[in-house]
């Protein structure tokens, strides 16, 4: 859970419970609840095609080092964590000998951003386009009262 979606729960959660109160009809407290949920996910989503096209503007760049920066200290982490966790104990082991790498905090902080940040995305992104295909099938299948209201 992105630090955006937990601030927007914790924000959701008492606003849900004041609708709850103040409204008497059931299906409008939803229906209130229902367009602030859509404006959340809308604004989250805005917040990941923001990341995407910073992330695809550098991969688009013209050098080589800003298009694969980002990939390299990635693969450089790994291959830390790869050394100290797998090659340097058996070494160790076996031979006596294996050179464990120090990984600062900030590093690793980086690597589990990075991993978290790139499935958080994928998993908003996919889970957003979810929930639109829903919204616009039960558009198309359900009648809008207030729709119908307004043309009679």
């Amino acid at each position: 859970m992105s630090l955006v979606t937990k601030a927007l729960s914790a924000i959701t959660g008492p606003l849900f419970g004041v609708i709850d109160k103040a409204v008497t009809d059931k299906d409008e407290a939803n229906r209130l609840k229902s367009d602030i949920q859509s404006q959340l996910i809308d604004s989250e989503n805005s917040i990941v095609k923001a990341q995407m096209q910073i992330i695809l503007a550098e991969a688009q760049g013209e050098s080589w080092l800003q298009r694969n920066w980002r990939p390299l200290l990635m693969i450089v982490i790994v291959a830390i964590i790869a050394n100290n966790y797998l090659l340097a104990p058996y070494l160790g082991a076996m031979f006596g000998v294996g050179l464990m790498l120090d990984l600062p905090e900030p590093l690793w902080n980086l690597m589990t951003l990075g991993v978290g940040g790139y499935v958080g995305a994928r998993t908003a992104d996919k889970g957003i386009n979810a929930w639109r295909e829903v919204q616009s099938e039960r558009n198309r299948t359900q009648p809008n009262l207030y729709r119908e209201a307004d043309t009679k």
